[in-house]
């Protein structure tokens, strides 16, 4: 089968675990003997150069181990580049974002002349998300999959206290709503990795006429040497997550300020709080601040952590860090929101904590602290928790649904 993958961003460009999602799938569904071509974007490159080299069009920029097409998306600036504007700026390059017909008129000209059986779509904002009506009006078979909430809300970030707040209340978002819940048409099949977000999204009215599956992020295949405590004297933590408040970062740094064991930080990922996180390291001999670290690399920081933190303040969907830890026989200490507390299980895998409760926080990290050589003798253990969403196994059940979807 000719499949069709369109994405926002797809490595190397990333900025968080969708992307990865994508390629994943991408790469299994090449070694499972289907035809897949990517179509995605590529970052701005300063705008003489891109109106020289007429960047808006899509050309091949990769050909191995799939083709891989790009092209700068028609906005204002590109998606990676969103925390430098200001907010007014970035309110604009929305609405271009979700009423412009130009990049599904260049995907058009691509699946013309690829004519794919079959397109699946990830995360669409910053790419474009007409695409997916006019993909659907083009006559092809559609899956969408969901990776957050951003179909709601722009920033794709729903805040832990915030659910009831003016803004999310207002009637700006319920009119955004009803212009993405058309922009997005009706894809054939959806799939959502939590019950959290197909809840989510049904509570909000989308999807309504679409069939919608519950399928977990595919684990990684991962490879690693025997892991041994970097410091056997100290807990190794390891946040892996970008640099923002909606992540927790900033309520990460002030529980550690606070914690009473000896422990080591390392930090991997880009944001707005880049700039801090590298101060704090400088001031800070437990803090080591990697900037941003490819997956590749990442398999080097699991080899000498002792537990991995997602301290989110945010509602998250299925975060692959997790699914990326217990893979390496990691514990995981998570905030309780969203889809994590459907991947974490209390002293199996990890711990769930309070949103936003330092003392939450700090008990969790104290337990993983006094429990180290139980957790590392159990690592085969929490790999085990993984095993049902191994990358085989997602690839059968989505080859299943495809054929239903394609019948």
């Amino acid at each position: 089968m000719k499949i069709a993958v369109i994405t926002n961003l797809y490595p190397p460009y990333a900025r968080g675990g969708a992307e990865q999602v994508a390629r994943r799938l991408v790469n299994e569904m090449t070694l499972g003997g289907h035809q897949v071509f990517v179509i995605s974007t590529v970052p701005y490159r300063g705008w003489r150069a891109f109106l020289k080299s007429r960047g808006w069009r899509a050309h091949l920029t990769e050909h191995e181990p799939v083709p891989v097409y790009r092209f700068g998306p028609w906005n204002l600036y590109h998606l990676l580049n969103s925390h430098r504007f200001p907010v007014i700026v970035r309110l604009l390059w929305h609405v271009i974002d979700l009423l412009s017909p130009l990049p599904a008129w260049e995907v058009r000209k691509i699946l013309k002349q690829e004519r794919p059986d079959l397109v699946i779509t990830h995360n669409l904002k910053g790419l474009g998300l007409p695409i997916a009506r006019d993909v659907q009006k083009q006559g092809y078979k559609h899956i969408h999959t969901v990776h957050d909430v951003q179909l709601s809300i722009p920033s794709g970030l729903l805040i832990f206290g915030q659910e009831r707040s003016w803004i999310n209340r207002s009637p700006f978002r319920y009119f955004y709503e009803v212009l993405v819940k058309r922009a997005i048409g009706r894809p054939n099949l959806v799939l959502c990795p939590s019950m959290f977000l197909a809840r989510f999204h049904r509570e909000r009215g989308f999807f309504q006429h679409s069939r919608v599956e519950v399928l977990p992020n595919p684990a990684p295949k991962m490879k690693f040497v025997q892991r041994k405590p970097y410091d056997p004297k100290i807990l190794n933590i390891l946040y892996a997550s970008q640099i923002e408040s909606a992540k927790g970062f900033l309520f990460l740094k002030s529980a550690l300020e606070k914690f009473d064991r000896p422990f080591k930080l390392h930090i991997a990922g880009e944001g707005v709080l880049s700039q801090l996180a590298a101060q704090w390291a400088e001031q800070d001999p437990r803090v080591v601040y990697h900037g941003y670290v490819s997956f590749e690399n990442l398999v080097h920081l699991f080899e000498i952590s002792d537990v991995i933190v997602v301290p989110s303040l945010c509602y998250e969907g299925s975060p692959s860090i997790i699914y990326e830890s217990f893979q390496a026989g990691i514990p995981v200490v998570a905030s309780r929101l969203g889809g994590v507390g459907e991947l974490v299980q209390y002293g199996k895998n990890g711990y769930l904590v309070d949103t936003g409760n330092v003392e939450s926080l700090l008990s969790a990290l104290k337990k993983v602290a006094d429990d180290v050589d139980n957790f590392q003798g159990r690592s085969e253990e929490i790999k085990a928790t993984v095993e049902l969403y191994r990358v085989d196994r997602y690839l059968a059940r989505l080859e299943n649904l495809i054929k239903e979807t394609c019948s």
